[in-house]
């Protein structure tokens, strides 16, 4: 449970860059609110599967 809410909030932080942040035309990430909405679902994804144990 703890994996998804990860992924939510990353694609929640990825459509508010493409809101406040993103660029109109000629930026891959932000040009659109569904890829900058994926991209951060995948970073949050990726943030959830590293197990850091120190």
């Amino acid at each position: 449970m703890k994996k998804v809410l990860v992924v939510i909030i990353g694609a929640l932080f990825g459509f508010l860059y493409y809101k406040y942040y993103g660029c109109v035309q000629g930026c891959a990430i932000t040009n659109t609110p569904l890829n900058s909405t994926i991209y951060g679902a995948v970073f949050g994804l990726v943030l959830s599967l590293k197990d850091i144990k120190t």
